[in-house]
């Protein structure tokens, strides 16, 4: 297995790394989350999704597996796996029925108690970024989080850490040390403009870069290193073939443009203080060309929504707000407040009901402001669910 963490970008890192291995000809099992519209996005082998009923097949092994645990009779839950446990070993369970030769597995929280952190001789592991997020569960403090997040390291397995803020790079590097786990540190990629389309060289490898935005260069020149790692290990993974993955490379919700009743609009997570920096220099380098802009915007209350609000808000933009169905969302209300507060200048200020009634709101009366739906990923799946 590839073992891979990170706060933000190892999403698109299994994407790359599932999508080059595929090509060079591996069976490559892929685990990932959340899903955005069903759970058998979460489980794949190559590119093609588990389906429901393989899904429910392991599911139920895996249940059954369960009943044999033994019980503590003074605390009846005691040993009763949690939904994400008994997803993930129904990941493990499909990918060796389906005879994978390689599983890519993406960290649900933190890593050094996830419960894809099971086995302990990876290929090779990776932390891509480290930003404050899940500060409840994993520390509030940098250091805390990468301890959580290098918790993955293993003995003798290769480590490959993307561009880290000082006090996180000062932890991983003190944890693999102790693993006895070889580190490489990783600088974001080269950006190459090829014939008008976007390209990257990393590691004496120059490919294209199909999913957008500035931060894939770290993201990619991570995966990149993986693959190398692999190369190394005597996996036999062709520089063409990590070409033509890379090129193929899908990841949806993410800086993706799609349609509302036939109007485009683009759509990104966009979840924590990062991501929201991230998509706004996107957006302010290609997206606005010198207009404001409608955002469509719901948040969990998990999140630090005022960071969000304060890396995405310019004076014109419009701020028109939903909650996000079956989670613990903020009130729209409290965000246009906050909204306001935090930038006076806003074109529009309004809150809905539902998404519906905010996205219609958002392409009437804006002229011809570009429309952003973001703020969480739960949110995006139900879009792309009322919009298929």
């Amino acid at each position: 297995m590839v073992h891979i963490a990170g706060t933000n970008g190892k999403g698109s890192v299994c994407a790359y790394l599932t999508s080059v291995l595929t090509e060079a000809g591996y069976r490559v099992g892929c685990y990932t989350s959340p899903h955005l519209v069903h759970w058998t996005e979460r489980v794949a082998v190559g590119r093609s999704p588990i389906t429901p009923q393989e899904l429910l097949t392991a599911i139920s092994t895996v249940l059954d597996a369960a009943k044999t645990l033994p019980q503590d009779f003074d605390d009846p839950t005691a040993g009763i796996p949690t939904l994400y446990e008994i997803v993930t070993a129904a990941a493990w369970w499909h990918f060796a029925t389906a005879g994978v030769d390689i599983a890519v597995m993406e960290v649900g929280l933190g890593g050094r108690l996830d419960a894809t952190n099971v086995c302990d001789r990876p290929a090779a592991t990776a932390v891509v970024s480290i930003s404050m997020d899940h500060q409840q569960a994993l520390g509030d403090t940098l250091g805390k989080i990468a301890g959580e997040k290098a918790g993955i390291f293993k003995r003798d397995s290769p480590a490959i850490v993307g561009p880290l803020p000082d006090e996180a790079l000062a932890v991983t590097r003190e944890i693999a040390e102790k693993m006895q786990a070889p580190l490489t540190e990783i600088s974001p990629a080269q950006p190459i403009d090829k014939n008008g389309q976007s390209h990257a060289e990393s590691q004496g490898i120059t490919y294209p870069l199909a999913l957008a935005g500035d931060f894939q260069l770290a993201n990619s020149a991570v995966a990149i290193a993986l693959l190398k790692s692999l190369q190394h290990q005597g996996w036999k993974i062709s520089d063409n073939a990590i070409v033509a993955g890379m090129g193929k490379a899908s990841w949806a919700g993410r800086l993706q443009w799609s349609q509302w009743k036939n109007q485009s609009l683009l759509i990104d997570g966009a979840h924590n203080p990062a991501a929201a920096q991230c998509l706004s220099q996107y957006v302010d380098r290609f997206v606005r060309k010198g207009n404001s802009v409608t955002w469509v915007m719901g948040i969990l209350t998990t999140k630090d929504y005022r960071q969000v609000l304060e890396a995405i808000l310019r004076p014109g933009d419009r701020l028109l707000t939903v909650p996000v169905p079956s989670h613990a969302g903020v009130d729209p209300l409290e965000l246009v407040k906050l909204g306001n507060s935090i930038c006076p200048d806003l074109g529009e200020a309004q809150n809905f009901g539902s998404l519906d009634k905010g996205l219609d709101r958002a392409f009437v009366g804006g002229g011809d402001r570009p429309v952003i739906l973001c703020g969480s990923l739960y949110l995006l799946g139900h879009f792309l669910a009322l919009s298929q």
